[in-house]
C-alpha cells in the first residue's frame, strides 16, 4: 500500500493498492505512517497515487454496508483529511490520475497540488451516486474550492479534467504524466527552504477556523 522513501529533505510517499486506490482502513493507516515518518525525518512530504489513478474515493464495499464499520471508516477518513490539512510541514500532492470523491478531498487537504495531464476525472461525485458530504468535507470545500464552482462542484457533482480542476481549485498546476514525480518533488524541495516552524504556525493560523469545523 505504501512505498516510502526520503529524497534529500522530502518524504516521498506513494500509495498503491494495485487497484483503484480506494480509501479503506489500510489506505488510512499508510497515510498516517507516512505523516509520522515525515515529521521525524523530513522537512516536507510529497504524496503520489498509482499511475492513472490517484484515489477512487472511499471503499464503497464498506461505506454502503449498514453497521459500525461504515461510520468508523468515515470518521477515520475525516481525521486523516484533517491531519493532512493541518500537517505542520509542506504537503505537496502529485495527482497521478483520477481523483474522485475522497480522492478529490485528499487534493483539497494538500498545500500544493500538481496534476498529470490526460483524460482524467477529478471531482466530488457524491450527489450523483446518492451520498452526502460530511461536515468535515464541506469545511475543506469552503476553504479550497473556488466560490464560482461551489454549486457545480459540490451540489451538482461536476467532474473536471485536470485543466478544469485547476480553475475549480482542486489543483494548482498540471504537467505531463512523465514529469509528475519530478515536478512534485521539485515543488516540495522548494518549500523546504522556508522556515519549518513558521510554515506550520502560519498554516495553522490561516486554517484554524476550517480545521475547527472539521
Amino acid at each position: 500500500m505504501l512505498n516510502y522513501r526520503l529524497q534529500d529533505d522530502v518524504a516521498v510517499a506513494q500509495l498503491d493498492d494495485g487497484k483503484a486506490n480506494a480509501v479503506g482502513f489500510a489506505f488510512i493507516e499508510a497515510v498516517n505512517i507516512a505523516l509520522d515518518n515525515a515529521v521525524k525525518e523530513a522537512k516536507a512530504i510529497a504524496f503520489f497515487g498509482r499511475p492513472g489513478r490517484f484515489c477512487a474515493g472511499f471503499d464503497l464495499s464498506v461505506v454502503r454496508q449498514p453497521g459500525p464499520e461504515a461510520a468508523r471508516l468515515s470518521q477515520l477518513g475525516g481525521a486523516m483529511m484533517k491531519r493532512i490539512y493541518t500537517h505542520p510541514q509542506p504537503v505537496v500532492i502529485g495527482c497521478t490520475g483520477h481523483a474522485l470523491a475522497a480522492g478529490a478531498l485528499f487534493l483539497l487537504a494538500g498545500d500544493t497540488r500538481v496534476g498529470a495531464t490526460g483524460n482524467f476525472k477529478i471531482g466530488l461525485n457524491e450527489t450523483a451516486i446518492g451520498l452526502g458530504l460530511p461536515a468535515w468535507a464541506l469545511a475543506l470545500v469552503d476553504d479550497r474550492i473556488s466560490k464560482r464552482h461551489h454549486t457545480a462542484a459540490v451540489i451538482q457533482s461536476e467532474i473536471y479534467d485536470p485543466m478544469g480542476a485547476v480553475d475549480a481549485g482542486y489543483l494548482d498546476t498540471v504537467v505531463e504524466p512523465d514529469d509528475i514525480m519530478d515536478e512534485t518533488i521539485r515543488h516540495a524541495q522548494h518549500l523546504t527552504e522556508l522556515p519549518t516552524e513558521q510554515y506550520g504556525r502560519t498554516k495553522n493560523d490561516l486554517r484554524v477556523s476550517f480545521a475547527s469545523r472539521m
